[in-house]
């Protein structure tokens, strides 16, 4: 079996689906490596650290994607609409593609693979379940981008972080208001605190609670209905527009007192609710910042631009779409581990292996036999209802690509 890296196309991606020292567990479980030349380069992983640890380095990027039995990618066409294109042609019907490739958002890209024959594993589709967690790149990406976000406040913020005790006066601490409280919530909290800030953090799940506290938080209570605010998977859900309306106004006044907003707060394959105003955020203390990170899809504050700075009354609004990819090397680490933590569940012996039973592997799978499989995707198309794999083959399907 050959498994092909292509370097990603993506404007500005810098991170690679697959590390040298994942490799060597690669080609123990009997696949050949392929990567494309350069691939890893601005990850900090040259094509002789690839070549070390039992890598074949490829220049032709048409003929690395055309004879791979399983492409790897951190984007893959739907994540990548504008280059990822150009892949599409050389792929084939049988491939198997394993990548991050935003069905819920793109869902006619996974249609587009599915009609060229390849198999799609979807990996922002991993359930969140304590058996998946090592594959969950949505979780791994998250955790960086929150810790991430701090700094980048931090490095635009006119003032210190922790309170300092000095001959020359006391300065007080800087105040951190978090929104949204999941995994790179959560990491946000955990940094901001790390570096002395106050930290107040508001989700609108009451079950976060005790995990904010945990991190030295304090939760922000609001008089609001919440019952039903958690989707499956522990995901937020969308709420009514009178719902948004009620909490744009009682968070206002906490906005305005922060000199840090990180906001996190986003729904799967939806527009990201918006939390803020334009008032609240103008009604922040001039050199204040807000770091947007649901910016790509519409951002939780209305002033904020995708991948641009917004300087309005003083206050600074940041709209990164990729801060994973400013930590590349850690980055293309942790997603490395995934891919191959997730290749294990689908391979044996240099053969793709399904298990249609398993509920990572059902989960995951957007397209298979020239069809769209996903329930998700498939309602997103207007598709109707399919019976589910398991039921339309036996239980473990062996793709049989060679060695």
């Amino acid at each position: 079996m050959i498994i092909a890296v292509p370097k990603e196309t993506f404007t500005g991606e810098r991170r690679v689906a697959i590390v040298p020292a994942a490799v060597p567990a690669l080609v123990k479980n009997g696949s050949r490596v392929q990567v494309e030349a350069g691939a890893g380069d601005a990850a900090g992983f040259t094509d002789d650290a690839y070549r070390t640890a039992g890598a074949e380095i490829v220049n032709d990027r048409r003929q690395l994607i055309q004879s791979a039995d399983v492409v790897l990618q951190v984007r893959g066409l739907g994540a990548n609409p504008q280059n990822g294109a150009a892949d599409l042609e050389s792929m084939r019907d049988g491939q198997v593609l394993v990548a991050p490739c935003d069905p819920l958002g793109n869902p006619q890209a996974v249609q587009q693979l599915a009609e060229r024959g390849v198999t799609l594993f979807a990996m922002e589709l991993i359930p969140r379940i304590t058996r998946a967690q090592s594959m969950d790149v949505l979780s791994s990406m998250a955790t960086i981008a929150g810790y991430k976000a701090v700094l980048v406040a931090a490095g635009h913020l006119p003032k210190l972080f922790p309170m300092m005790m000095t001959a020359a006066g006391t300065l007080a601490p800087t105040k951190v208001l978090v929104i949204g409280a999941g995994v790179a919530g959560l990491q946000a909290i955990a940094s901001a605190r790390r570096l002395g800030a106050v930290v107040q953090a508001y989700d609108v799940r009451p079950a976060v609670k005790e995990q904010i506290e945990s991190l030295g938080a304090k939760f922000v209570e609001m008089p609001l209905e919440t019952a039903g605010a958690e989707a499956a998977g522990g995901y937020a859900k969308e709420l009514g527009e009178e719902f948004y309306r009620k909490q744009r106004e009682l968070i206002a006044r906490t906005v305005a007192a922060s000199d840090v907003c990180i906001s996190t707060a986003a729904i799967p394959g939806k527009p990201s609710p918006r939390i803020i105003t334009a008032e609240a955020a103008r009604g922040m203390a001039p050199g204040s910042v807000i770091v947007d990170l649901a910016a790509e899809r519409g951002g939780n504050c209305e002033l904020t631009k995708a991948d641009e700075v917004v300087v309005e009354n003083g206050v600074t609004i940041l709209g990164p779409t990729n801060l994973p990819s400013e930590v590349p090397t850690h980055a293309s680490q942790m997603l490395a581990n995934n891919m191959l933590n997730f290749l294990k569940l689908i391979t044996r012996g240099g053969e793709i292996h399904l298990d249609l039973e398993d509920e990572v592997v059902r989960s995951t799978l957007a397209a298979w036999r020239g069809q769209v499989v996903s329930p998700q995707v498939r309602e997103l198309l207007d598709m109707p209802p399919l019976a589910t794999p398991a039921e339309e083959s036996p239980p473990v399907d062996h793709l049989a690509v060679g060695s």
